[in-house]
């Protein structure tokens, strides 16, 4: 199978089940941005310095999989069935919050975003899953979504944020505090 199909050179894309739509519209723009912080998690990934955080952002890169796969695909799709974001999903970013939290230092100021190379690029994550947040709440303003969807962002951009913390604390790098 070629990777060029040609289909896409007038400008348009299909939803799984085919629907056609603009390369620009507010489903793509979501589940583009998604794909984008899948891209960014795997270059954390090959700076990290702990095992278990490396197997904590695969399962978050399995996670952004169904979550592309579930903004793809419309809400009254019927005719395709694939996974769709879950409570379940949510719940196990929220386990892994604690977990890694417990690990670190109480924070207690603001905190600059660098440090290490994976903290700085967990970091990095983190905006661009906020952003990826806000064009599936943009999504949601005109289109049905799922809205597992939303929270899971929202509860892995913090996993993220704790995730970069727990980088720099393994590797005796203190928080760099914010201070106006």
């Amino acid at each position: 199978m070629k990777i060029y199909t040609k289909t896409g050179d007038g400008g348009q894309t299909s939803l799984f089940g085919g629907k056609r739509v603009s390369k620009d519209d507010a489903r793509i723009e979501a589940y583009g941005t998604v794909d984008e912080l899948n891209a960014l998690v795997g270059v954390a990934i090959s700076e990290t310095t702990d095992k278990s955080a490396e197997k904590v952002l695969r399962n978050i890169q399995s996670g952004l999989f169904v979550l592309g796969s579930d903004l793809a695909t419309p809400a009254d799709e019927s005719k395709v069935k694939l996974p769709r974001t879950t409570e379940e999903m949510v719940k196990d970013l929220e386990n892994e919050i604690d977990t890694y939290e417990s690990k670190i230092p109480e924070l207690k100021i603001f905190i600059l975003p660098g440090g290490t190379k994976a903290s700085a690029l967990l970091h990095l994550s983190r905006t661009v899953c906020r952003r990826a947040e806000r064009r599936v709440i943009n999504l949601s303003n005109v289109e049905q979504i799922n809205l597992e969807v939303v929270k899971y962002l929202n509860r892995l951009s913090d996993l993220l944020f704790v995730l970069a913390r727990f980088e720099n604390n393994i590797n005796d790098i203190p928080d760099d505090g914010w201070y106006p």
